[in-house]
């Protein structure tokens, strides 16, 4: 026995909450951007992933247009700060409404760390950032796709091992359903089985 729902029968906001509790975990894509007025703006957007390895692409959507996409559009550069356990409170409270011209860096205490390679900062206690120039959006009724050209992936020496970053020391947090988290939980390797005839 299945419950069953199609998007007319839960209208609005009803079947974007069924789907958030059904599509998940979800890692966070912490962005910073820059204004064309050099505001810094900060915010966590769980639809997120790679795109592409060749050339090396991210995207992360925004539902609706938040600053983020108009910042990316404007200048064409953003950066994806993972989202560690360490900083739950400042990458949840950093997901508020501010006007345009308040930083979340500045409101909610946010330390900055210069980027080597675009304009928008890195959060410096995060352990990885991955800087991005715009390579092109993508409208979807009310939501955005925002794909970013990877130019540099800056990484914490302590989260790395044998010269690799170590998801366990990492530590990322993901988005679940409603208004729930999740944190690593258990990790396993498991290697890919090769197909034999």
């Amino acid at each position: 026995m299945r419950t069953e729902w199609t998007p007319d029968d839960l209208p609005g906001r009803a079947f974007y909450q069924l789907m958030t509790s059904v599509v998940v975990p979800r890692p966070i894509a912490w962005v910073s951007t820059t204004s064309a007025d050099g505001v810094d703006n900060l915010a966590p957007h769980s639809f997120f992933t790679i795109s592409c390895t060749e050339p090396p692409i991210v995207q992360f959507t925004s539902v609706q247009r938040k600053d983020s996409l108009r910042n990316a559009e404007e200048t064409g550069e953003f950066v994806v700060n993972l989202a560690p356990e360490l900083m739950w409170d400042q990458v949840n409270a950093s997901g508020t409404a501010y006007p345009p011209e308040v930083s979340e860096f500045d409101a909610l205490g946010v330390e900055r760390e210069a980027s080597a390679a675009v304009r928008p900062p890195r959060v410096a206690g995060s352990p990885v950032a991955v800087e991005c120039v715009l390579h092109s959006t993508l409208r979807l009724g009310d939501s955005t796709v925002v794909f970013g050209r990877v130019v540099r992936v800056a990484v914490h020496d302590e989260v790395l091992a044998d010269g690799h970053p170590d998801v366990e020391l990492m530590r990322p947090l993901a988005r679940l359903g409603r208004n729930e988290w999740s944190t690593l939980g258990e990790v396993r390797a498991v290697d890919r089985l090769p197909y034999r005839p």
